[in-house]
């Protein structure tokens, strides 16, 4: 028997941007507790205990071994950003936004909301000011090493919610990115920088004549998808190359794909683009996939990354106009710029003849 959920109440929802000045500064200086509201209902499984038919805050706080009144202030307070909905008669039922929170949905975004919640974001974020001040990252600073160092030697649980988030983000954009290539012509793509090398075994399923190169670090390459590793599907069609890609690129391919990499300093964005050219025949097409800060759709999320990349990397996203002239200064002749999803853009270019 299908059960049909009753008619959230209409609740009050955060105010526009048109909305008094001083109650959205409000609204926005508390955001920390929104964030923080996420990652508790990420980290109890709220989302996941709660199936198709509604529940009240009781059988919630019982499903994830809580206590039921914080848990109904929890829900009330995410329920007010549209993240579940209450009933008229008191319960609690999905919205588009808490299904992302649930790990089974095919677009979660549950450890993507870990990841941007860890407790090392909590302790860089009030350092903003000294890094806008002085143009750098605060991460030595604060933690006595690198980012990455960190992450691996120290928070072993963040670079799993790390690992996780980055492979969930990958695998959504890949198809994508598969779906927005046209490959025709093409016989060989080199994912340059690819992680575990998602995009290209989403394109060598989709055009089963490309073979296909992935090239990240030896620690990243290792852990490559089982679908490009030998024994894999699509093993016999992929090489998988360890290098670091601001070193050198012993690759040739008709098509390079460059992914969400070039946020390091201008100097590594200059050599991993020189490297490409130097690596490929003229005519070879290079695509540069990026997120951009200048993107009116998702600007409230690119410029909070833009922000985060600041604190731990001393990194930096890019304005369309930054990376055309990034990618133009290397010496790629830039061409057709298309959106790949909501979030990311395509740059066209090629190696000149």
């Amino acid at each position: 028997m299908t059960t049909v959920s009753p008619t959230p109440t209409p609740i009050p929802t955060p105010t526009t941007p048109d909305a008094q000045p001083a109650m959205r500064l409000r609204e926005l200086v508390f955001g920390a507790a929104c964030a923080a509201a996420v990652r508790a209902a990420a980290r109890l499984g709220v989302a996941d205990a709660l199936g198709e038919s509604p529940a009240t805050a009781d059988e919630l706080a019982a499903a994830v071994d809580c206590e039921p009144q914080p848990m109904r202030r929890l829900l009330r307070a995410l329920s007010c950003y549209g993240i579940f909905a209450e009933t008229a008669d008191g319960e609690f039922v999905h919205t588009e936004m808490s299904r992302l929170l649930r790990e089974d949905d095919p677009h979660s975004l549950r450890y993507i909301s870990l990841w941007c919640t860890e407790p090392w974001t909590w302790q860089a974020w009030p350092r903003l000011d000294d890094a806008v001040r002085t143009g750098g990252s605060v991460f030595h600073e604060l933690f006595g090493k690198g980012f990455f160092d960190y992450l691996h030697q120290d928070a072993h649980e963040s670079a799993h919610v790390f690992n996780r988030a980055m492979t969930t983000s990958s695998m959504q954009s890949a198809l994508d990115v598969a779906e927005l290539l046209d490959l025709t012509g093409v016989s060989v793509v080199a994912d340059i920088g690819g992680g575990q090398g998602h995009v290209l075994a989403s394109l060598l399923e989709k055009h089963p004549a490309v073979r296909g190169v992935l090239l990240d670090l030896p620690g990243v390459a290792a852990k490559a998808d089982p679908r490009l590793r030998e024994g894999g599907p699509l093993a016999d069609r992929a090489v998988i190359v360890p290098g670091d890609c601001r070193e050198a690129i012993p690759v040739e391919a008709d098509l390079y794909i460059i992914k969400n990499i070039l946020e390091w300093d201008d100097d590594s964005t200059r050599r991993t683009l020189r490297n490409v050219i130097g690596a490929a025949r003229p005519g070879a097409r290079v695509v540069v996939i990026e997120n951009l800060v200048d993107d009116t759709p998702s600007m409230r999320f690119t410029t909070a990354m833009d922000l985060m990349l600041l604190l731990n990397v001393g990194g930096a996203k890019h304005t369309k106009h930054s990376l055309v002239s990034r990618i133009a200064d290397a010496g790629l002749v830039v061409g057709e710029i298309r959106p790949v999803n909501a979030y990311l853009h395509a740059f066209e270019c090629a190696v000149p003849g």
